[in-house]
Parts: structure tokens; sequence; C-alpha cells
């Protein structure tokens, strides 16, 4: 039955292709909120429209990120597995593409004339970046990579955390969860009544202070990260009470839309409304996977989607901003110089056009770089020649 429990005993681990394939969904919907502010359409109520619906979808897709890593991480954590040889994986998930990216943004900066300010820069190359309350530092470069920044916190801390969530009794696991999210909803409670509210962060009624400590600052998105591991052992201990991919998807974008619709301080939209849906979603579409179930996220097609995610996050603002300004240049709905206004058929199609450009070009870095370098060097060599001459002796 599709509502009931995966399971009364603990369960083994296994491979999880319906959330590679939300990897992308959420991947998508970055996209979509950095589509909204290019400025690409002439109309500004379409223009007004648009962002209306696709203002929050970056800010979702974020978290899902940051809890789908705390679940992934928990899922598939190795016994026995050391810090350093954990580190060094994550090291090479993330760096080489990180670097490249990076690269490209300062020549693509350098082709436009773009100011390169030295310390922001700096910051970005070594994803220190996210730390700093100081909005500069965050838009600069490859302006996306300031969530790697986060993720690095949480690849730090996860040797530790994983000792310290697995040392949880299984039926007080709900309490922990429980609490991480009552967390994450006092957060915009704190920056709204604890921090400056102006000057005001563009066109929005709050301060950048108030967005950095609610959706960039590390420590605060620590706890989503550790929202992921709790759902993790909910579901590996026989915990999860089995609710249904389509039921919590139907929740999860019920959450998506509510802000559409009834209007909330903009700090409560960045984790606080969908924090709790986008929780429940990811351990019912792992319950899905473990039971055998296909669903069309796991599909062939939105697997390799969500193989190539993290290379797509990477590119697409790239491909938005200076593939914009190849047509020429003017100011957007937040001062900065992008490309020309269209009328809404032809914005579409050049958003649909950056977004095939960006599905490209995340297939080459991954195949090319993201895929080859794990391959090579996440694990240590004698580790990786053992390997190799097993796959040898097998074959």
């Amino acid at each position: 039955m599709e509502g009931a429990p995966v399971t009364a005993q603990p369960i083994t681990t296994s491979r999880l292709p319906s959330l590679t394939g939300l990897r992308f969904i959420a991947a998508a919907l970055v996209f979509a909120v950095h589509g909204a502010s290019t400025g690409v359409f002439k109309d500004q109520a379409v223009a007004a429209d648009y962002f209306t619906f696709f203002g929050n979808a970056g800010a979702v897709g974020v978290s899902f990120f940051f809890l789908l890593s705390g679940f992934v991480l928990t899922w598939s954590a190795r016994t026995g597995d050391s810090a350093r040889r954990f580190w060094r994986r994550r090291f090479f998930k993330i760096v080489p593409n990180h670097v490249v990216t990076f690269a490209a943004a300062l020549v693509l900066m350098s082709l436009v004339s773009a100011q390169i300010a030295f310390p922001q820069t700096l910051a970005n190359l070594f994803l220190l970046h996210a730390w700093l309350p100081d909005v500069s530092y965050v838009e600069t470069a490859n302006t996306v990579s300031w969530s790697l920044s986060v993720e690095m916190l949480f690849y730090l801390a996860f040797p530790l955390l994983i000792r310290l969530v697995n040392k949880v009794r299984p039926n007080r696991l709900w309490y922990g969860a429980a609490g991480a999210a009552a967390l994450v909803l006092v957060l915009p409670v704190i920056a709204q009544h604890l921090l400056p509210g102006t000057p005001h962060y563009s066109f929005l009624p709050v301060s950048w202070t108030q967005v950095w400590f609610v959706y960039v600052f590390p420590l605060s998105r620590l706890l989503e990260f550790l929202l992921g591991m709790f759902m993790a052992r909910i579901l590996l201990t026989g915990r999860w009470p089995g609710l249904g991919l389509l039921p919590a998807g139907l929740l999860a974008v019920a959450a998506y839309l509510l802000p559409v619709f009834v209007t909330f301080n903009q700090l409560y939209n960045y984790a606080a409304v969908t924090v709790v849906p986008l929780a429940l979603l990811i351990p019912a579409a792992a319950a899905a996977d473990v039971r055998g179930r296909r669903t069309w996220l796991s599909t062939r097609t939105f697997v390799w989607l969500g193989e190539i995610s993290f290379a797509f996050y990477l590119v697409h603002s790239l491909v938005l901003t200076y593939g914009h300004r190849i047509f020429g240049s003017q100011p957007n709905i937040f001062g900065q110089p992008t490309g020309p206004a269209w009328g809404a058929p032809a914005g579409l199609a050049f958003l649909a056009g950056c977004f095939a450009v960006s599905v490209l070009l995340a297939w080459g870095l991954y195949a090319l770089l993201e895929r080859p370098a794990m391959r090579r060097w996440s694990r240590p060599a004698r580790a990786a020649s053992g390997a190799r001459a097993g796959v040898a002796a097998d074959a």
C-alpha cells in the first residue's frame, strides 16, 4: 500500500534514482529565478507576473539542495570511513567544477570590462565569501558559488555530526527533526527583530544583513543539513510513517505556491515556509526507490539530468548573464548592466535557449571534468589501483 511504512526494521541502503531526478527539478527552479532577474521582458506586467511566480523558486531549490546533502550523505555513510577519505571525496566532487567556472566568470567579466574586486574575488575562489555579511562578496565572479561556501561547512562538520545523529535513539529521531525544523522557523524572527532592517536590499523590504543571516550565513543553513540527516536516519531505522511520493509532492507544491498568493515577510520565504514539506518530500521519494517503485523521476532521462545538475547549477547563471549581454547593455531591475528587453514570446525563447545551452555545457563539464576527477582522485592511489585490479580480476 502507498501509505504503509517502508519496514518495521532497519533497512539497508540502496541507490536513490528518484532523488537524483529531483536534483534537476531543484536546479531548474534556481534557473527560473535567475531568469526572472535578467530583465528580458519589455512589458513590466509580464515581468512582474513572471517574478511573482518564480521569485522564490531559487530559495526553494537551494533549501532542497541543503536538505538533500544531509540526507544523502547520511544515507550513504560508510562504516569505518575516515574523515580524511570523506573530505577527499567531497573536495574532488566540488572544487574542480568550481575552479573552472570561477575562471570562466573572470574571463567573461574581463570581456565586458566588469570591475574585478580583489578581496571579494579571492574570497570567492577559496569559498569563504558566504561567511562575510557584505553583499559585494556574494555578488562577484560566479555568484551562485556562495552555496558551495555553505556546503563546505556541511562537509567539514559531517564526520562529527554523523556520530552525534547516530547516537540518537530511533524513537527520538522525530524529536531531533522537529527541533531542527523549529530552529529554521525561528531564524526569520531573529533577523526581523534583532538585526537592522535598513537600508533595504534592492527592491526588497528587508536589509542585506537580514537576508544574509537567514539565507546565506552557513551556520543558519546548517540547520537544514542537520534536518536532512535526521530524515535519513528516520527512514533507515524504519521510523518513516509511509507518506507517499504523490501526497508529499503535492504538499511541497502547495508550500511553494503559498507565498505567491499570500504575502509573507520576505525573510520567511527563503526557507521557513517550505522547509517542512521539502523535508518530507525527500524521504518519500527515497522510500519509493527502496520499495522498488518506478517513478517518473527515476527514468533514465531524469537520472541523467540529475547527474549533471551540479554542473548545470554552476554554469546557468553565467549563460543567462553574459548570454544576455551579447545583445547589448542596459540596466535590469537591480540596476545592474544586462541585455535588452523583448516581448513575452522572444523573452521566453531566450530563456529556453539559455536553458538548453546550460544543459549542453553542464553535460560537457560533467563528462569531461567532474566524473573523471571523481574517478581518478576521489580515492587514494592505493585504493583506486586495488579497485581497478578487482574489476580486472572479475572480468
